[in-house]
């Protein structure tokens, strides 16, 4: 089993309920077990109370000259029967409870005029199994027994009338623990079977939608658009559900309605900045004019720029998978920008791949620009694939790393004295990446140049690597 299967909701609690049946059934069979021996115990410590109390009975009944015959006749391996002026048994505490007492009083029926007498106690050390077996007999019964014997020896005097006592001593085994091996493991396989497959049956639906709830929220991370998932499984999933539902919506409108700000106010810019051009054009002075026109032409392409910003937010590409070796080959071929492509395995990813091929276009081209010479690589790391662009340039200042990122920053002094833009191209990118789920970040290489690494993260239902090429 593999240790990803393991780790699963459902088969942790299968695991745990089937683990607390066993321990329980265990518990269960031990005490019956003992119970069974406390049982069996009593059952031979009474057969032998009865059996004095019938002695003693036919002791005081029969004339005197027959007492010793009826002792003969009592006597056997098990017990011992035997009439003296002195009890046996010199203390007069019972070691069990009287319970053996009470049982010899009802079968004479005798109230408490006669005094009994018992003493029960373990047998300690290597003992003969039965007292008076020939040693053969013995070491026959310890193999039968597997030498699982412990003795309980009791011993009884029971007050004749005429002064005499009457002694008797018996021996009985514990009887060994018999386990039903075939029993038990018939009813632990049926009875983990049984509930295995309820449990199953009731994880299923509680982690069915789990499972449908952790594949949106990673596909909501990475951008796509999802609908609203079905209400299923117990209260407590049902609402989490819902709550993510509304969060969905509620995040899906927030980025919509920043959109749409965005788009609309580069949009209502655009006639005022017409105007603006219109009435430049008619300033007299030619120096003052070009000046304003080149101000107002600037301006007019930092409109443009984020209208096409805003379009690129606003996007709604379906996603597709892709062999990210491929996908860079065919990028690699559209570009007028040239750079190397090393090899790489082959990786399988779920992408938006126009959206993706519009922000390494921009990495690629603002590396080439101020970079010179541009290579590319990719390969997978953990749960994740990583596209790496490097170039040959002065590298980027390390606090100014994460500010290039922001819109309109440009760098004046780093790299270039040219601006290269109105600074928006990373910023697509990184917008672009962070819609995948992933991020774009930047590093300086210690041979010299700039790395950019795009960290895209894999979508749960694909394959991270397949093989080499």
């Amino acid at each position: 089993m593999k240790l990803g299967l393991i780790n699963t909701l459902r088969v942790q609690l299968a695991i745990l309920v089937v683990a607390a049946l066993a321990a329980a059934q265990l518990i269960s069979l031990w005490f019956f077990a003992d119970e069974r021996s406390l049982a069996v115990r009593a059952a031979l410590g009474f057969e032998a109370a009865g059996r004095a109390a019938n002695v003693a009975r036919l002791i005081e009944e029969a004339p005197e000259d027959l007492r010793l015959s009826i002792l003969r006749a009592a006597n056997s391996p098990l017990v011992r029967f035997d009439l003296a002026d002195e009890p046996l048994v010199q203390h007069t505490d019972h070691s069990d409870g009287g319970l053996v007492e009470a049982r010899i009083r009802t079968l004479l029926d005798d109230g408490y005029s006669r005094d009994i007498r018992v003493e029960l106690h373990e047998i300690e050390g290597r003992i003969l199994p039965l007292p008076h077996l020939s040693q053969e007999m013995a070491e026959m019964h310890m193999a039968m027994m597997r030498g699982e014997l412990s003795a309980v020896e009791m011993n009884l005097s029971i007050a004749i009338a005429g002064g005499s006592w009457l002694n008797v001593g018996t021996r009985f085994e514990r009887p060994p623990i018999q386990w039903p091996v075939y029993s038990m493991l018939t009813f632990a396989l049926s009875a983990a079977v049984i509930l295995i497959v309820v449990f199953w049956f009731l994880m299923t639906r509680l982690t069915g939608p789990l499972r449908r709830l952790v594949g949106a929220a990673d596909r909501l991370g990475r951008g796509e658009d999802i609908a609203d998932l079905p209400m299923a499984g117990p209260a407590e999933v049902r609402d989490l559900t819902a709550t993510f539902n509304r969060m969905q919506e509620r995040l899906t409108r927030f980025v919509a309605d920043r959109t749409r700000l965005l788009a609309a106010l580069g949009h209502d810019l655009r006639s005022p900045l017409t105007a603006m051009r219109v009435q430049a054009e008619m300033v007299d002075d030619e120096e003052t004019r070009d000046s304003l026109v080149a101000s107002v032409e600037e301006m007019q392409s930092m409109v443009e720029a984020t209208l096409t910003f805003a379009r690129g937010l606003a996007g709604s590409e379906a996603p597709e998978h892709v062999i990210v070796g491929e996908f860079l080959k065919a990028l690699k071929s559209d570009m007028v920008t040239q750079f190397d492509l090393e090899v790489g395995p082959v990786i399988e990813a779920r992408i938006r791949p126009h959206a993706l091929r519009r922000a390494l276009r921009n990495i690629i081209e603002n590396a080439e620009r101020y970079g010179g010479k541009t290579r590319v690589a990719f390969h997978s790391q953990s749960d994740e694939f990583i596209i790496t662009v490097d170039d040959n340039g002065p590298g980027i200042p390390a606090p100014e790393l994460e500010r290039v990122f922001d819109p309109f920053f440009r760098l004046e002094q780093s790299r270039s004295l040219e601006t290269g833009g109105h600074g928006l191209g990373l910023s697509i990118a990184r917008t672009i990446v962070r819609a995948h789920g992933g991020d774009i970040s930047l590093s300086n290489r210690g041979e010299g140049g700039l790395r950019a690494t795009i960290a895209i993260p894999f979508a749960n239902d694909q394959p991270m690597e397949e093989g080499q090429k």
